[in-house]
């Protein structure tokens, strides 16, 4: 991230709105495509200040969990296959895990956070980027923000080994990984 002021976020807990958010991730099929899919189970807070599990910090916590049993694509067998132990392995690890170290935002609602991602027992720390956006009140009376945040992670870092090498080269899955994550928050009362 640049050397932006960093900008205090509201204090409370923000947890996610599930129907207005997407955990999802991108990877590069065939050398020629870009193949994208989500997960429909996860849940999630940022914490600020009092309400985050360091108490009166101030520093904002990020965390949250995917059942990756919940991953969603357009086929049934490549569903069962994402499942299988050559990729998530969900029957033995059935949570994908994500917690903050530090949240930073900048000017323009820049946003960096760093933190550690665990897949199938494998953590490793991780940087991602985005944007924050709000605080907005929707015609319900609920204060919300907006967190858009993307990764790139080596998916053999986590144990997701399986590739199928091609006959005119490449691999029929890259190892880069983009994860995307668009969350919409809303304060707790």
């Amino acid at each position: 991230m640049s050397t932006a002021t960093a900008q205090p976020l509201a204090t409370g807990k923000w947890t996610i709105d599930k129907v207005h958010s997407h955990v999802g991730f991108a990877v590069r099929h065939m050398v020629v495509a870009t193949f994208r899919a989500q997960f429909d189970d996860y849940d999630g807070a940022l914490t600020v200040g009092a309400s985050s599990p360091e108490g009166d910090s101030g520093e904002p916590r990020l965390q949250g969990t995917v059942k990756a049993d919940s991953v969603v694509v357009k086929d049934e067998n490549l569903a069962a296959h994402l499942r299988s132990p050559e990729f998530f392995d969900t029957e033995r690890f059935p949570e994908i895990r994500f917690a903050s170290s530090a949240v930073r935002v900048g000017e323009g609602g820049e946003l960096e956070v760093e933190g550690e991602l665990t897949i199938k027992d494998h953590t490793h720390n991780l940087t991602a980027r985005g944007s924050i956006t709000g605080p907005q009140t929707d015609l319900a009376g609920n204060e919300k923000i907006g967190v858009e945040l993307e990764a790139i992670v080596d998916r053999r870092d986590y144990g997701l080994e399986w590739g199928a090498e091609l006959p005119k080269g490449g691999y029929a899955v890259d190892n880069d990984v983009r994860l995307e994550v668009s969350l919409e928050l809303v304060r707790e009362a």
